[in-house]
């Protein structure tokens, strides 16, 4: 079955085939505390062994909104406790720069709740939204709620179309990236849309 899957899912298929909903719940959670491994195409390859009969889809999207949340609420846990000091000395080994942190912080501070929930959509920021969130000092409820709501949209998403096109799998990850750009460019517009709105108010 592998040889016929696009090379960077080769990769995962034997780890799936080993561990299971294991590798899919692990994946997601290393994933979205900060770690830079394939969530999506962790999910998109799940789904294409549901419709193999080597896992349930119910269960795939189940363990990774489980897993989502989880994560990402250990990366709020990190950058609330820790604070920024801890994320500025060891951010490094999950590519989480100064700049990019200052950058992230600053976006994160106008838009709070829903970056949280939009980030998951976009490479890069789904990895430190959590941490980035607990060093802004939001709610941890306010940042649950945000992060439940978004979890279940982009596990769900990314399952439902992975095992809908698992005979158009390399169609789907060329687009993939696509659907990336598209979702960063709503979550732009909407921010000045915001910005243009309050300040408008304001004048």
């Amino acid at each position: 079955m592998h040889q016929h899957l696009p090379a960077f899912i080769q990769a995962i298929a034997p780890i799936l085939d080993k561990y299971g909903y294991w590798a899919v719940g692990g994946f997601i959670l290393l994933e979205d505390f900060g770690i830079p491994l394939p969530g999506e195409t962790t999910l998109i390859t799940a789904a294409v062994f549901s419709v193999l009969g080597h896992l349930n889809i119910f269960l795939v999207i189940l363990i990774g909104i489980i897993g989502a949340v989880i994560g990402d609420n250990i990366g709020f846990a990190i950058g609330d406790f820790g604070g920024r000091k801890l994320v500025e000395k060891f951010g490094k080994y999950i590519l989480l720069t100064q700049k990019r942190l200052d950058k992230l912080e600053e976006f994160f501070n106008k838009r709070g709740g829903w970056v949280v929930m939009f980030a998951r959509f976009i490479e890069g920021l789904r990895q430190a939204n959590g941490i980035i969130a607990g060093i802004s000092e939001m709610s941890w409820l306010r940042f649950t709620i945000f992060n439940a709501i978004g979890a279940t949209l982009w596990v769900s998403v990314w399952a439902t179309v992975g095992y809908f096109a698992a005979d158009n799998i390399n169609t789907l990850l060329k687009y993939q990236t696509y659907f990336t750009i598209v979702v960063f460019a709503f979550v732009i517009i909407f921010g000045l849309y915001k910005f243009i709105r309050a300040k408008n108010q304001k004048d």
